[in-house]
């Protein structure tokens, strides 16, 4: 506890730490501010009841940090930016020049990657936009709208995307911590004290067995993911002695930590916005009355949080998408090139292609039980939601994973700016 509160003193004594959180304090205040300013044509009783008794929308609403819930202007969230940065993600394992832009040019890569994925929000925020317009106002929630109402608010929204994404970006660089991340856990935090109220007068007493049972398990989830985003696999290396001139240099020997879980919270945001989209085309062929076209619509709208189905793909798209952002941003292959030009090598193993496999074929067992511990973390709500039939804990476990690993990763880069500082 102690160290605690020297942290906090060091971080407000120190004038760029103190700058920097000040900074994302700030930003965040916007954000709040400009998820409470609405659209224009707002039915605002519609809206309520629709919300509701709709958890495609609630999902939806987290990646909007809370923008939806009230229709505002930037009712997107970060949303498009993430989607484009799966699909720049993905085109990286496709396209072989995007792949040595991301791995082999350094921070200058990395800088064009992200500029393509601002480039490709655009058109996803229309896209976006669009059908999200069009499925409140056949809902009734946007009402006596003429074709210029109907630009106006996608650029809007389109506009506030855009912006959004941008105080994201500015938080990463001029704040501490990823800025996209900090916007959702800022979405979820601010429905904390509404939900908390919610359950106090709603309180039944007969279901308190079930929320004993549900806190237990919110201790042993929040245990388990800072066990296994802080878990590391250590890899002995030795640097061979080199003499130059009249001295000897090297010798020594280290380790390389790998994580257990490399991708962080980023596999549970890939998975959730891929499995969006069945019910977003569902909802919006609802309006149609040909045959086919609601038997397909009925079907994409079944799919939802309720089904058995859904929590299927969502322990599947975690899983799979924990091995594919790994297999993205850690290159085995360059970590031994790195290791060879610096005359380490690791104790039994030959450098070069073998080193590689060997890191490789490490990396792949770590992350079988991370992704694996992740899928079932995910999952583990909308189980306790098919055997109770409560609701509520569904969006709850998605939220908890995503708020833990958000506070994890602020605390690392937090502890790396003090080390930084007192060095």
């Amino acid at each position: 506890m102690q160290n605690f509160w020297n942290k906090i003193k060091l971080i407000w004594t120190d004038t760029i730490l103190r700058k920097r959180v000040l900074f994302v304090f700030f930003a965040l205040i916007i954000f709040r501010l400009l998820a409470a300013i609405p659209i224009p044509g707002i039915d605002a009783v519609e809206l309520g009841r629709f919300l509701s008794n709709n958890q495609f929308f609630g999902i939806l609403n987290i990646f909007s940090g809370g923008g939806l819930s009230n229709l505002s202007i930037i009712m997107l969230g970060v949303g498009p930016y993430i989607t484009g940065s799966i699909i720049m993600q993905l085109l990286t394992m496709m396209v072989p020049s995007l792949k040595r832009i991301y791995h082999e040019e350094g921070e200058a890569g990395r800088k064009k990657f992200s500029q393509y994925s601002r480039l490709l929000t655009v058109p996803l925020a229309a896209i976006q936009g669009f059908s999200l317009l069009y499925i409140l106002e056949q809902q009734h929630i946007l009402i006596n709208l003429t074709a210029f109402d109907r630009v106006t608010n996608l650029l809007i929204v389109i506009a506030g995307s855009v912006l959004i994404m941008w105080v994201g970006e500015l938080i990463s660089e001029f704040g501490i911590g990823n800025g996209v991340s900090l916007i959702i856990f800022a979405g979820i935090v601010s429905r904390l004290p509404s939900w908390v109220s919610q359950h106090i007068f709603t309180f039944d007493v007969s279901q308190l067995p079930l929320y004993l049972v549900f806190l237990v398990l919110a201790v042993i989830i929040l245990a388990g993911i800072v066990l296994v985003t802080e878990a590391e696999r250590p890899i002995p290396v030795t640097y061979a002695k080199r003499v130059r001139g009249m001295k000897m240099y090297g010798g020594g020997s280290t380790y390389l930590p790998l994580r257990v879980n490399q991708a962080g919270v980023i596999p549970i945001i890939f998975a959730l916005s891929i499995l969006l989209f069945p019910q977003m085309i569902g909802t919006f062929l609802s309006r149609f009355s040909n045959p086919i076209v609601s038997s397909i619509s009925h079907f994409l709208v079944a799919f939802n949080q309720t089904s058995v189905i859904y929590a299927i793909f969502y322990f599947i798209f975690v899983f799979l998408f924990t091995y594919f952002y790994t297999a993205v941003t850690f290159d085995p292959e360059a970590l031994s090139t790195n290791l060879q030009k610096n005359g380490a090598f690791i104790p039994g193993i030959r450098p070069g292609l073998s080193t590689s496999e060997y890191i490789s074929k490490v990396l792949s067992r770590i992350t079988l039980l991370g992704a694996t511990f992740l899928g079932v973390v995910a999952i583990l709500p909308l189980i306790m939601q098919f055997i109770t039939g409560n609701t509520t804990f569904a969006l709850g476990g998605t939220s908890i994973l995503i708020v833990v690993s958000v506070v994890l990763d602020l605390i690392k880069k937090v502890d790396a700016q003090i080390s930084m500082r007192e060095y």
